[in-house]
């Protein structure tokens, strides 16, 4: 199993600069990924937020094999061809170490899409990811994209240079009990299943997965857990990340910073 620190840029960590210097720290204490959240704002008492992008860009070039990537963005709200030039160009930078991990999102944690007057149904932004999806993963081969779809056009465009393996991971986030992010993560290279209260799971979803994609050689499972959670019962699930989940409300540098410098589990 690999180990990545998973952070909110909320108020102490709001500041860029210090979150590259954690990822540095992180790197050497060995850590494999270091990802954020994509917010706009959250619920108080939090009042500072920073963006996951600019940030990653610091991390990318403060470290130099640290995985890293936005965990998850609710692509949802992005323009598919914007977004497809940042995939490709922070891939670029880092030298080939970006994950993308998309997710639908929901406005009942922080009203970020009734408040910005986007939208608010589930089966609209599902049919937008998809698309961004499909342009993203068409873009990045380097050939004209062609797309005529219910929400986006893309009308004979190349997107030139193309990731540095040709191609950006792509993870899926879903909700256990959830069919339809795991039939949609299993065209992709990773599922990402959220509040999850037990390894079992993860052992339904990978079995679907298995089933799904013949195999899962070279497909990633990632579950956010608490540092005081054992990860081992989980890896024997299917998992092969665990990410450590942490509570925004209490977060202090100070401890992101112990818990960087004791290291992963092993």
């Amino acid at each position: 199993m690999r180990y990545a620190v998973w952070l909110p840029l909320f108020d102490e960590l709001s500041d860029p600069v210090e979150v590259a210097r954690l990822a540095a720290a992180a790197e050497e204490a060995g850590w494999d990924g270091f990802f954020l959240w994509d917010q706009l704002w959250w619920r108080e008492p939090i009042r500072e937020v920073s963006d996951p992008w600019i940030t990653m860009s610091a991390m990318a070039t403060a470290t130099e094999q640290l995985r890293i990537g936005p965990m998850v963005s609710p692509i949802a709200r992005r323009r598919p061809t914007k977004l497809l030039r940042e995939t490709t160009t922070l891939d670029r930078l880092s030298g080939g170490r970006l994950i993308l991990g998309v997710g639908l999102g929901s406005d009942r944690f922080a009203q970020e899409y009734s408040k910005t007057g986007e939208e608010v149904d589930d089966r609209r932004r599902a049919e937008r990811m998809d698309e961004t999806l499909d342009i993203l993963t068409a873009g990045w081969t380097g050939e004209p994209v062609n797309h005529h779809g219910k929400h986006y056009l893309v009308d004979d465009v190349q997107f030139l240079p193309r990731p540095v393996a040709g191609k950006v991971p792509v993870w899926l986030a879903g909700f256990p009990g959830n069919a339809k992010p795991v039939r949609r993560a299993a065209r992709y290279d990773g599922f990402f299943p959220v509040n999850l209260t037990s390894p079992d799971q993860v052992a339904e979803p990978a079995a679907v997965l298995g089933e799904l994609r013949g195999n899962l050689d070279d497909y990633d499972i990632a579950v956010a857990l608490e540092p005081s959670v054992d990860p081992r019962p989980y890896a024997e699930a299917g998992a092969t990340w665990c990410l450590m989940d942490v509570d925004p409300a209490t977060l202090r540098l100070a401890d992101v910073r112990a818990m960087i410098a004791a290291g992963p589990q092993s």
